[in-house]
């Protein structure tokens, strides 16, 4: 569960103004591309079916990408916090959190389905096996900084918050070819010199949720216990003990019958929230 955050979180926005060894591909100029996976379903493959392998129906389809970003993110100044996206759009954007289980079906999963995203990755949960993500991220997902060691930030001084940010913002560029622009704080807790931390490492973003999926139980922040246009959700990687004998695959297919329950479409986060 959440918790207690630190600082003024922000509803909706806050603006101000075993050990598996991997072979990386070489870089150009300090990337490191990403090779398309192997695709487990026909590209013809009718949706229908392809999402009735999980026991799923088609989530619908999202709207193109808006033309001017919900949440334009800057290169200087504060660094805003938020847990939804400002958007009329009946979508909503899916989070996974640290990177402790790896599941081999899931990456099945997310190359049949290609629901868009954003995974908030651990350094210590990951370096077991940088290149599971990897094959995550060929399928679509995008990654994104969660700290090196999942602290709880408020509790260290700015060079202890720096070096969390900083140092995972280093082996996510270098693992996979892009230098994080959103950070997720652990536990959602978060303050001001969570902010500086952030801006001083290059991130633009600290971003919450709104909704989640704990375990079995899908969590509001609203009252009214449905999902709005923008929210932001969470889950984390999670394995058959935490989750009672079920599998990752099974909680992700529960977490996307909800959303498609209430109407919705998952769209990609960096999609709304980006620099102009």
């Amino acid at each position: 569960m959440r918790g207690v955050r630190f600082g003024a979180a922000i509803g909706s926005l806050v603006l101000l103004a075993g050990c598996a060894a991997h072979v990386r591909p070489p870089e150009r100029d300090g990337v490191v591309p990403v090779a398309p996976p192997a695709p487990t379903a026909s590209p013809s493959a009718d949706p229908a079916e392809v999402w009735a392998r999980w026991d799923l129906k088609p989530l619908p389809p999202a709207p193109p990408a808006p033309a001017a970003p919900a949440i334009a993110l800057k290169a200087t100044g504060p660094v805003p916090v938020f847990s939804s996206v400002p958007t009329k759009d009946r979508v909503v954007f899916v989070t996974l959190d640290d990177g402790n289980e790896k599941d081999p079906r899931f990456l099945d999963m997310l190359a049949d389905l290609r629901v868009p995203v954003t995974l908030f990755l651990t350094d210590t949960a990951i370096q077991n096996d940088y290149g599971y993500f990897r094959k995550l991220q060929a399928s679509g997902a995008v990654i994104e900084n969660h700290t090196v060691t999942h602290p709880q930030l408020p509790l260290l001084g700015v060079d202890g918050q720096r070096r969390e940010l900083c140092d995972d913002q280093k082996v996510l560029r270098r693992e996979y070819g892009r230098r994080p622009v959103l950070v997720r704080p652990p536990y959602g807790e978060w303050n001001s010199v969570t902010q500086q931390a952030a801006a001083e490492c290059g991130l633009r973003a600290i971003v919450l949720w709104r909704a989640s999926m704990q375990i079995h139980d899908f969590q509001y922040d609203d009252p009214e216990r449905k999902l709005r246009p923008g929210d932001i959700l969470l889950a984390h990687f999670r394995g058959p003990k935490e989750l009672k004998g079920e599998t990752m695959t099974e909680m992700f297919a529960e977490l996307l019958r909800r959303i498609r329950k209430q109407g919705f479409a998952v769209a990609r986060l960096e999609d709304y929230v980006r620099a102009p």
